[in-house]
């Protein structure tokens, strides 16, 4: 078994923002040679997610009201008397999920017809990075 890995690195300009990153990851695959295995896509910080959904405008902008009413900005949460002002973030995460592994065929992500990647920001405007990591034949 062989094993690839690589970084993504993203600064978004706002604080929340969903970046379909399907091609990226592809690109990656594409680097490992791996034709059979699966690919771990994993955010390397606490107040990014990514998921797996439809790459349609109106969903994004459900979740991202959705989850303004699930955690919304500016409240006094109890993670804020540490001198931090984003447990809104580190919820909204938790809610979207952490990681996603899929399935590698022919050196190509093997995606149902309207899947796609995406890293959802939610405390951006600064540098961060999403690990690629990759196992398989």
């Amino acid at each position: 078994m062989k094993s690839h890995t690589e970084y993504l690195y993203f600064e978004t300009e706002k604080r929340q923002e969903f970046l379909n990153i399907t091609q990226e990851v592809e690109k990656v695959i594409k680097n490992s040679k791996i034709k059979e295995g699966l690919v771990l896509v994993n955010p390397m910080h606490i107040t990014a997610a990514v998921y797996v959904n439809d790459a349609e405008s109106g969903l994004i902008q459900d979740f991202q009201e959705w989850l303004e009413k699930l955690a919304p900005y500016g409240l006094n949460y109890k993670h804020h008397q540490t001198g931090e002002d984003n447990a809104d973030a580190h919820i909204k995460r938790t809610l979207m999920g952490h990681q996603v592994t899929m399935a590698i065929t022919n050196n190509s992500l093997d995606l149902g017809p309207w899947e796609q990647i995406y890293y959802a920001e939610f405390d951006g405007q600064r540098k961060k990075r999403v690990l690629i990591k990759i196992i398989g034949e």
